[in-house]
């Protein structure tokens, strides 16, 4: 076996190039031409050359590598998400690195400084919430972060999520234009911004038309956990309808009520969620729910990072936006509403 370690020069020596032009072939997002691209790719191959990324990282200051923390990847919602973010950032000439974490701020907090050892040069946060003191660990390492479908109050903290507020007063909206007035709510995780914000949109709009609240019960964004919920809230006097913090729970809590409960959806009750997952488009579902803009959440998660990243801004930005209800057949549709 050789263990020789071929140099960047002997590569530019057979490909008849520069050194600097085998760089830019090898540096994401550098400028070379098809020619030189060609030449240098083939030399590299007949010399078993491989460029050494940590160290030129550790010369530029920058290793084009971006971390990105989760909580949980049950929820169809994540892996799909986490793929648009992986593939937008290659498409920047970054690549990224994943970390699972639970969603305890002392174990988020421990995978994040992991990830600082990384020298990574910058993170994104889905799902998950920072200590204010991680948070400014983060920026005293000059490593920008941005929190993708979370919130949290640090000002200084640059956020994108769907509008939760906005989608839980039009899932109440909708409901009580079907002549539903019995309606209960099926909570996710409290410690999340996404189910304090989804529910005190849906519970403002309840108020505002007169309506209280039915029934609660607590699913914490977990399959096993909500159909417990939902056993619960139609064991005596059960609601009309039910607004499910996310589709992941949603698909238990109808499986539990067809299933179990020998009830029909929607005949019996409507169930209404959040996220539009691809199983909620799914003939067995037919789940009415608010669309997350997964892809216009990506875009500007990764167009607010990297400009933190390559143009030093330091100014964070908090977007919120907006996304459809998606008509089903998993609820009654009010008159004069059309899928």
């Amino acid at each position: 076996m050789n263990t020789v370690k071929v140099t960047s020069q002997q590569v530019a020596e057979r490909a008849g190039v520069s050194q600097s032009a085998v760089s830019r072939v090898f540096t994401p997002g550098a400028s070379a031409s098809e020619k030189t691209v060609k030449k240098v790719r083939k030399a590299a191959a007949e010399l078993g050359y491989r460029p050494n990324v940590l160290a030129r990282a550790m010369v530029s200051g920058k290793s084009r590598i971006i971390g990105l923390v989760v909580a949980y990847l049950e929820n169809q919602f994540y892996p799909d998400a986490l793929e648009k973010l992986s593939n937008a950032l290659q498409e920047r000439g970054y690549h990224v690195l994943i970390f699972l974490a639970n969603q305890t701020a002392g174990n988020i907090d421990q995978v994040v400084e992991e990830i600082l050892d990384y020298q990574v040069d910058g993170i994104i946060a889905a799902s998950v919430a920072m200590s204010s003191d991680l948070s400014e660990r983060c920026r005293s390492a000059g490593v920008p972060m941005v929190l993708f479908n979370r919130s949290q109050d640090d000002p200084n903290m640059s956020v994108v999520t769907s509008d939760n507020y906005s989608g839980g007063r039009k899932v109440a909206e909708f409901l009580l234009a079907a002549g539903h007035r019995k309606i209960g709510y099926i909570a996710g995780w409290e410690g999340a911004s996404t189910q304090r914000d989804r529910e005190a949109g849906f519970i403002a709009a309840l108020a505002e038309a007169g309506v209280p609240l039915h029934a609660r019960t607590e699913g914490d964004f977990k399959m096993a956990k909500a159909a417990a919920a939902t056993r619960k809230m139609f064991a005596t006097d059960p609601p009309e309808a039910v607004f499910v913090a996310n589709d992941h729970m949603a698909i238990s809590v109808m499986d539990t009520l067809r299933f179990e409960l020998g009830l029909n959806v929607p005949d019996d009750v409507s169930v209404v969620g959040y996220d539009d997952v691809p199983a909620a488009g799914w003939l067995a579902y037919s789940l009415t729910t608010v669309r997350q803009p997964a892809n216009r959440m990506v875009a500007e998660t990764v167009e607010i990072l990297l400009d933190q990243i390559e143009n030093s801004t330091s100014q964070p930005r908090r977007i919120a936006i907006d996304g459809p209800l998606i008509l089903r057949g998993s609820a009654r549709i009010p008159k004069g509403w059309t899928k």
